[in-house]
């Protein structure tokens, strides 16, 4: 029974994905994805990029920035399609918005998934 509390217990492997990196920007684009469908995990994404941002350095901090600005940027564009949901061209704006979204996940996932920074990672767009 003493050899479980014998001495400090190193972290395990899988306490590692809140750290700034590859990892962990790959979570929140992850989190991005599955928040098309429950919405709650969009925040919880925002909040661990904001956590890391500053952090990484490098090609990884580029991706903070795509994913902070995709959150905030798609919030903007989900309630004016909303507000626009009155005239009826709101609906098709909203697939827009989604489909938007989708597009820079993707992009994200692929350029981390091969080390590589966002070319571009202020833009309003692709």
């Amino acid at each position: 029974m003493s050899d479980m509390n014998s001495g400090p217990s190193e972290p395990r492997q899988t306490d590692r994905w809140l750290d700034p990196g590859k990892t962990n920007i790959q979570i929140i684009y992850i989190l991005y994805l599955v928040s098309l469908a429950i919405g709650l995990t969009a925040l919880i994404g925002i909040v661990i990029a904001y956590m890391n941002r500053g952090k990484a350095g490098g090609w990884v901090e580029t991706h903070y920035t795509w994913a902070i600005r995709t959150f905030w940027i798609g919030l903007l564009y989900g309630l004016v399609s909303a507000l626009l949901m009155v005239v009826g061209i709101g609906f098709l704006l909203m697939i827009a918005v989604a489909i938007w979204a989708i597009v820079r996940i993707v992009i994200g996932l692929q350029k981390v998934s091969r080390d590589e920074p966002i070319g571009n990672p202020e833009s309003w767009l692709i």
